[in-house]
């Protein structure tokens, strides 16, 4: 009986083994540009119903932090799964990711499960890439100055996926920690070879910006949408429950707003659900979802005055399809440890 075979042995694990992919591996084989497509694909599919994606379910914890199950299934990938994920925001400046878990990948014809693969990186890459894919539809083709609100981890995914859609010179970062700051903005611009700058305010970053992404943990507004450059593209991306938000309601209210799906966004998006409650927008205010903008069901930005929003809370879909593809490459290039989990029928 098999128990587990490094990947170097795959071809003699036969057709029942798992895949276990940790987080560097991940990192290698989820590339930005092909998870961008792959984002389009899941979000495509969604529009076109042919996707299930019950919403999420989250566990608060006593600890502070919560417990999120997302399921999905993707008719087109062949597969369906769940990702389990914690959110520890307290973890910011430890040793700890803010968000870990693990996303299971079953095939859809017996059951099978696939992979299991690390969830820190696959969110870190296909949330930025999400918001490149929107950034891609809805962002002027010219735009080149983009702001960055936050230090952390989706700040830097976020500036190589954005980076692959549109033709960026030049980045202004801001966060609470100003040695965060200056860190972050030394290193982004040796890897990236442009001209990355420390702002000492959240104002400064974000005037005259032609993209912004805020990818903070704060729960009260960081962006205001008074500092907004007439023709801007904001991904607002960190505040993911009812009772946060990290954009003002003048920002949306000023803003084109699109998100990647809307019973996700009207019932658990803070940044819309609290100009709700003040009455200032109403649920038509959304204008569409990225798969509708995919499939030409709607129509994204219309002048090239057009403020436009994005509103991401990350959807199973996408971490089912990145998984998708990590499982793929590593079958390809024989990466990731190989485990019989069980599913084998005896007698």
């Amino acid at each position: 009986m098999w128990h587990w075979v490094p990947a170097k042995n795959r071809r003699i694990a036969g057709p029942r083994m798992t895949l276990l992919v940790g987080q560097d591996d991940v990192r290698h084989l989820l590339p930005m540009a092909e998870c961008i497509e792959a984002m389009a694909g899941a979000l495509a599919a969604l529009a076109r119903g042919e996707a299930a994606l019950p919403l999420r379910q989250i566990v608060r914890l006593p600890a502070g932090g919560f417990l999120g199950s997302m399921p999905a299934a993707v008719a087109p990938l062949g597969v369906f799964g769940v990702k389990a994920l914690s959110v520890f925001h307290a973890n910011e400046g430890t040793a700890f990711d803010s968000h870990q878990g693990a996303v299971l990948l079953f095939e859809a014809t017996h059951g099978r499960l696939l992979a299991v693969v690390d969830a820190t990186s696959v969110t870190a890459i296909r949330t930025a890439a999400v918001s490149a894919l929107a950034t891609r539809l809805l962002a002027r083709e010219d735009a080149g100055v983009l702001a960055i609100l936050g230090t952390g981890v989706q700040a830097r995914t976020h500036l190589e996926a954005i980076r692959l859609v549109r033709p960026i010179h030049r980045v202004r970062v801001f966060s609470r920690d100003p040695e965060r700051v200056r860190a972050f903005a030394e290193r982004e611009s040796r890897a990236h070879g442009i001209e990355v700058l420390p702002s000492s305010s959240a104002e400064e970053a974000v005037r005259r910006a032609d993209i912004v992404c805020t990818v903070t943990s704060s729960c009260e507004p960081v962006l205001r949408g008074a500092w907004l450059a007439a023709g801007a593209h904001v991904n607002v991306v960190g505040a993911a429950t009812p009772e946060c938000r990290e954009v003002d309601t003048a920002a949306v209210v000023r803003s084109r707003v699109f998100v990647d799906r809307r019973e996700s966004a009207l019932h658990e998006a803070g940044d819309l659900l609290l100009p709700m409650r003040e009455g200032a927008i109403t649920e038509a205010h959304v204008r569409a979802e990225l798969g509708e903008l995919l499939t030409g069901r709607a129509a994204g930005r219309e002048s090239a005055e057009d403020v436009t929003l994005f509103k991401s809370l990350g959807l199973a879909i996408e971490d089912v399809a990145a998984a998708h593809v990590v499982h793929a490459n590593a079958e390809r290039l024989g990466l990731g440890t190989r485990v019989e989990l069980g599913g084998r029928r005896h007698g």
